[in-house]
């Protein structure tokens, strides 16, 4: 199994990287959100994920353990395979992900391109209590903020905005100040979206 990676780029998409090691060229299946962390960098180390099929062996790579470990619990909901996961991990942040299961919040999942209800509901049930062993507030960010940002992203959503440019404004605005009513994040989002 091969657990990490770690080496030189040669190629990047926002689906796939070729990492260079020692010689070597490594086609990984990367998430938007880890491509986004990669950005303009040489080199990179991610958490792989080795899924072996009958007619190929597929590399997926994380920027975090934490999204690796996100990835592994979805790919155990039946239904969900590695590709599923990695579609799922690009179109929702892992802490908002979390906050939908823990909550309920079937119409944040079902918001991610490709998911189904009925796909939803079966991560709940067997996700629910399981999304507890990756600690709590993923990545530095508490349940309060990412519940904030949930809603804010909604709303902006309700206005007609698109899901990824609302939830790139709404995270820069809360890594700024995680502190900020939901009130004032969305008049924020909505000044720096109609800019």
């Amino acid at each position: 199994m091969i657990g990490y990676i770690s080496g030189k780029i040669i190629s990047k998409k926002p689906t796939r990287v070729i990492v260079d090691v020692n010689g070597v060229g490594y086609l990984i299946n990367i998430s938007i959100s880890t491509f986004e962390k990669i950005g303009d960098k040489e080199e990179v180390s991610l958490f792989t994920y080795l899924a072996v099929k009958d007619d190929a062996l597929d590399l997926y790579g994380f920027y975090s353990m934490n999204e690796k470990e996100m990835f592994e619990l979805l790919i155990s909901v039946s239904g969900i395979g590695p590709k599923t996961a990695q579609s799922i991990l690009s179109g929702i942040q892992i802490n908002d992900l979390k906050v939908a299961l823990k909550t309920g919040n079937i119409a944040r999942i079902i918001s991610v391109p490709g998911i189904g209800r009925k796909t939803a509901e079966r991560m709940m049930v067997e996700l629910r209590d399981k999304v507890e062993s990756l600690g709590e507030g993923i990545e530095g960010v508490s349940f309060g903020v990412s519940s904030v940002r949930s809603d804010a992203i909604a709303a902006l959503g309700n206005l007609g905005y698109n899901q990824k440019i609302a939830e790139r404004a709404v995270r820069a605005i809360t890594d700024r100040s995680p502190e900020i009513s939901i009130e004032d994040l969305i008049k924020e989002a909505l000044v720096n979206l109609n800019k």
